[in-house]
């Protein structure tokens, strides 16, 4: 999930932002950054998928060409 960085990283991360921010303030920046977290990825899913709809509709078009040149061409 975090890449290259190990356990022991993470926990000097932890330790530095309980030291900087306090045990008070913590919950709340850990629930925002989790926040932001998850719009981010819901904003990547809404972007991909606006991207693949028309991709889509590109292959069908193009598949209805084929099938279509297909059926002309044993009719002769």
């Amino acid at each position: 999930m975090f890449g290259s960085i190990g356990f022991s990283e993470i926990m000097v991360l932890f330790v530095i932002a309980l030291l900087i921010f306090g045990p008070r303030k913590l919950p709340e920046i850990a629930r925002s950054v989790g926040q932001a977290m998850r719009e981010f990825k819901k904003a990547g899913e809404e972007v991909s998928r606006s991207l693949e709809e028309p991709v889509e509709d590109l292959r069908q078009r193009i598949q209805q060409t084929i099938d279509f040149d297909e059926e002309r061409q044993w009719r002769y």
